[in-house]
């Protein structure tokens, strides 16, 4: 035990002290997500509601002190659901057993949403489009849609999924989509790398019927067919990006693929990463950053799952050349902790974190980072808590501003007083009124004495909250005689306002 301590204790000093000479990389702007995944859960359906909702605000506890701001939460694993719906059943990976309701009754989508937003942090709704069962074991409940509309599905391996070539199905995901936009106050849409299958060894996906259906008048020829499945996911994305506009146009589209889009070799103009693996454009038939160029999808989260120097798959060159592609929308790093164990090339005492953080920071196009899987940083594992918490997200950062959907600044605060230990503040009323300027967060800066008043300067960002006060001295540990405080307004897009007059005390 002591030894544990002593490590820790030389772990701490080591990050304290390179603190200060890295904290001039952090930017005020970068996006900090987590994945907190729900498929083939092996412990929430054992659970009480009270325990699962006690483990979830342990996790984003733990999310906000490593500085966090955005929780990508599935809720959709298999078609299936986290949440009431009358589209699709209660998911088992929830209760244990497909469409049965939670005892005693909760919603945990809406939990989540309640839960993140108090802590200053979006929630993202991750779903799966095409995913049925997820193995030959998966039963589903007598109400799931596939016994009524069977048409609409294929089995594929071990699997049932939706087929993408069936308008039908087509509808029916973007109907589940719209559900969740309508009801919940949610921030995003995230889909991951999940569209056609990963390939079945010796076995064809069973789509020739619907070739010999739809190809011809779709325009494709008989020696198309992957181009046509392509064609095929592209609708699905048009239109619930269409439909999320109609409905609700701050909420965002995200897609996080698999993180080699083409290899150089099979790509005859050379455009593709000089990498030798699987990649999703020509397995998964996801042109992702098609997606983006037709303005389709708002960011783009590659999953860079592998180490600097991986034979097939280097981490550097790739992120390299998702940088260098600067497809439109913004564009995050799926990051596994797993791989930050890595040993270093040119220093093999420490681990690969640095260098990959160094890259992440100072490429032009790389916008934030999304750590998988969230859980992980719940358990510390690897350090990976402790190194944000000390050096890589030590303050607290806005998500970066997305510009193309609104770039329009909120109003500042319309009152900013002091009473006692508090400060507190509000907003104007035609902004509650206006979804787009209307206050999703509010950001307090804090200026100790002496200190420039420079919003821009991220040690000064204290505190994200949804809240309209906050407690100087509960909440501010470095809160002294003569600091200075500033509030300003984020909106639903993360634009941030002016800051409002300063407060002395």
């Amino acid at each position: 035990m002591l030894k544990k301590i002593c490590k820790l204790y030389i772990f701490i000093i080591v990050f304290a002290a390179s603190s200060c000479i890295y904290s001039q990389q952090i930017t005020k702007r970068e996006f900090r997500g987590a994945w907190i995944h729900t498929i083939d859960n092996k412990f929430i359906k054992d659970m009480s509601s009270s325990q699962v909702k006690n483990m979830f605000i342990r996790i984003l506890d733990s999310l906000k002190e490593a500085g966090c701001n955005s929780v990508i939460f599935q809720v959709r694993p298999s078609a299936d659901a986290f949440y009431p719906s009358k589209l699709e059943p209660w998911s088992r990976y929830l209760t244990g057993v497909q469409g049965r309701a939670p005892k005693p009754y909760w919603d945990p989508l809406a939990f989540m949403i309640k839960e993140s937003h108090k802590r200053g942090m979006e929630l993202e709704a991750w779903c799966n489009p095409y995913r049925v069962t997820l193995n030959e074991k998966d039963t589903l409940c007598r109400s799931h849609v596939y016994f009524r509309k069977k048409g609409m599905f294929v089995r594929y391996g071990k699997q049932i999924l939706f087929n993408p070539a069936e308008p039908a199905a087509r509808r029916f995901v973007t109907s589940v989509i719209a559900d969740i936009v309508s009801r919940y106050d949610i921030d995003a849409i995230h889909f991951d790398d999940y569209f056609y299958p990963y390939p079945v060894r010796g076995e064809d996906f069973p789509d020739d019927a619907a070739f010999k259906k739809y190809a011809t008048g779709q325009g494709f020829s008989c020696d198309q067919k992957a181009d046509w499945r392509r064609y095929n996911v592209e609708l699905l994305i048009k239109e619930i990006h269409d439909t999320i506009r109609a409905i609700k146009p701050w909420v965002r589209f995200g897609i996080s693929p698999f993180g080699v889009y083409r290899n150089k070799k099979d790509t005859p103009d050379g455009s593709g990463s000089d990498t030798h693996a699987f990649s999703c454009y020509d397995k998964l038939f996801a042109d992702v950053p098609e997606w983006a160029r037709k303005g389709y999808i708002d960011y783009i989260a590659p999953q860079l799952y592998w180490r600097i120097g991986h034979p097939a798959a280097d981490y550097a060159t790739l992120i390299k050349w998702w940088n260098k592609s600067d497809f439109p929308g913004q564009l995050y790093i799926g990051q596994s902790i797993s791989t930050f164990s890595a040993r270093d090339l040119e220093n093999p005492s420490t681990t690969q974190m640095a260098a990959k953080m160094k890259l992440e920071r100072e490429l032009p196009y790389v916008d934030g980072n999304i750590w998988w899987p969230g859980w992980d940083i719940c358990k510390n594992v690897n350090h990976i808590a402790d190194s944000l918490i000390l050096k890589y997200q030590r303050y607290p950062a806005l998500v970066p501003a997305y510009k193309e959907l609104d770039s329009i600044p909120p109003d500042a605060v319309r009152s900013f007083k002091k009473r006692r230990h508090y400060i507190r503040w509000s907003t104007y009323e035609k902004d509650e009124h206006d979804p787009m300027q209307k206050a999703r967060f509010f950001a307090v800066y804090c200026f100790p004495k002496g200190a420039p008043m420079d919003i821009s300067n991220p040690k000064y960002l204290l505190e994200v909250t949804d809240r309209h006060e906050f407690d100087v001295v509960k909440e501010n540990k470095n809160h002294g005689a003569g600091c200075r405080y500033e509030v300003t307004v984020i909106d639903r897009c993360w634009n941030e306002s002016k800051p409002s007059k300063p407060l002395w005390f």
